[in-house]
């Protein structure tokens, strides 16, 4: 880094540091400390976001991860599991990443508050897998929630009803950073306020921050006192993401010296998931490589299935003494990943991120584990939606499970166009949900309704032109058919 450089570094340090005490000033003594915690945190990593410049990974230097450090699922379930496992169910806590939004699905508050199935929210089948898990072997395995400012308020209103339930929850509230304007690198809040002119000032620093407000919460702190060793943490949208009893006993089983701290699950890649973060070995360590680190020249090998054959589910199992080690030292190095928007009013800004999985090369004996599909069912869309509200599922104590009468262990690929994009018009657009059992592929674009007891097999394509409309009526059967035009169907 050159003098001048240097210098400009500095000044904008200055100046963040001039203005990020300006908006502490305006805030009540109980906030600003909150939020003082919250501004050191974001000042080291704008200090690191100054320094870096270029992609972040040498790709001559990228390596396979060895054989060994990827484990088949196959093998560790092979171990089988001992007659005492409610012992390491009670050194277990669940963690959900509950920071996010329904807007991509056009809903208001909270994401983990959608109904998904049976009129159950993420949250609801959250809730009953672990309360079945603590009264099927008498264990106490709490729920954790990691709220953002967006979710935080709607969350904790919602958590009564659970008050009778055998599932001790708590929450803690990742950090509140400022967006920063593109050009003068400085805070666009006026105050610490999140309404009004401020609504867009702020953002939730993506997952990776879990690991600090965890231990600024206390909570960290509070869970190893009760003797909790190991969190168990998802995506809360993630269906798939139920705990596992033999990758649990396969942490617990492991000598004291050669204790494995951190276990992302990955599995195979398709054409689907090639955006997904891989797992690579870089200078002797496992490390965690998403598509926002790839030099522009290299996206398309990145994207391949054939040399990155696994991508990261984030399902992780990470040791609580190794985060609190980890943070006491401030050694976790996670790459920034500085995500550029632009807001309503048409200004560029950008938000300074970390992925929870990036800190996989600070933990020691971290490995993968290559798990069945199954592990990973988010549902980001109201494609997602539709299929898991099928009956290719089937749910039992708030898990969902492939239906046995599916012939083959695959989902169906399914497309619905932008009328489908919000869950109310999803919802009005289908009387029942259709039989979907030996479905393959399904596109369905411009409107189009669906009747009562409608079955799909095989590749269904289904276009409406515009200013047409298309209504599949009731008890229709579609096998590898291609409906277009219009077909309207009118009560007389």
């Amino acid at each position: 880094m050159t003098q001048f450089q240097e210098k400009l570094r500095q000044q904008h340090e200055e100046s963040m540091h001039r203005e990020l005490e300006a908006l502490l000033a305006t805030a009540n003594e109980a906030e600003a400390e909150i939020s003082r915690k919250d501004f050191d945190g974001f000042k080291r990593l704008f200090h690191r976001f100054l320094q870096v410049k270029g992609p972040a990974v040498d790709w001559a230097r990228i390596n396979r991860p060895p054989e060994d450090s990827i484990q088949p699922y196959e093998k560790i379930k092979a171990k089988g599991l001992p007659d005492n496992i409610a012992a390491s169910l009670n050194k277990l806590a669940v963690v959900k990443l509950n920071g996010g939004l329904g807007t991509s699905m056009g809903c208001k508050g909270p994401k983990s508050l959608i109904s998904v199935r049976n009129e159950n929210t993420f949250l609801d089948l959250t809730v009953q897998q672990i309360e079945h898990l603590n009264k099927s072997f008498n264990a106490d395995v709490p729920l954790v929630l990691m709220n953002s400012f967006n979710t935080d308020e709607e969350t904790k209103k919602i958590l009564q009803k659970y008050k009778h339930h055998r599932v001790k929850i708590h929450t803690f509230n990742q950090s509140r950073y400022p967006r920063i304007n593109k050009e003068s690198l400085l805070p666009i809040a006026k105050s610490m306020g999140v309404n009004g002119e401020n609504v867009e000032a702020w953002y939730p620093p993506g997952h990776g921050d879990i690991y600090a407000s965890f231990s600024n919460s206390g909570l960290l702190e509070k869970l190893i006192a009760e003797g909790k060793e190991y969190i168990f943490v998802s995506n809360i949208d993630n269906l798939g993401a139920t705990v596992d009893l033999f990758i649990l006993h396969h942490l617990m089983s492991q000598p004291p010296d050669k204790r494995c701290e951190f276990i992302m699950e990955v599995t195979d890649k398709t054409r689907a998931d090639v955006k997904g973060g891989t797992l690579i070995q870089y200078e002797d360590h496992l490390r965690l490589l998403e598509i926002a680190q790839v030099p522009k020249a290299h996206v398309d090998e990145f994207k391949s299935v054939t040399k990155f054959k696994i991508f990261n589910t984030n399902n992780l199992w990470i040791s609580l003494p190794a985060i609190k080690r980890l943070q006491e030292k401030n050694s976790m190095d996670l790459e920034i990943i500085v995500n550029p928007k632009t807001l309503d009013g048409g200004l560029n800004v950008i938000q300074l991120e970390t992925a929870v999985g990036a800190a996989i090369k600070s933990f020691n004996n971290a490995m993968g584990v290559n798990v069945p599909r199954s592990r990973f069912l988010p549902v980001k869309t109201s494609s997602d939606l539709l299929l898991v509200m099928s009956n290719l599922y089937s749910m039992d104590a708030g898990s969902l499970t492939m239906s046995k009468k599916r012939e083959f262990p695959t989902t169906p690929h399914i497309k619905l166009g932008s009328s489908f994009t919000k869950v109310q018009d999803f919802l009005t657009r289908f009387e029942s949900i259709p039989d979907m059992l030996e479905l393959d592929h399904l596109t369905v674009s411009g409107d189009v309704t669906f009747g009562k007891n409608v079955s799909l097999k095989g590749t269904v394509i289904i276009i409406a032109n515009h200013g047409d409309r298309i209504d599949i009526p009731a008890g229709a059967m579609l096998e590898n058919k291609i409906v277009s035009g219009n077909l309207r169907i009118l009560d007389h």
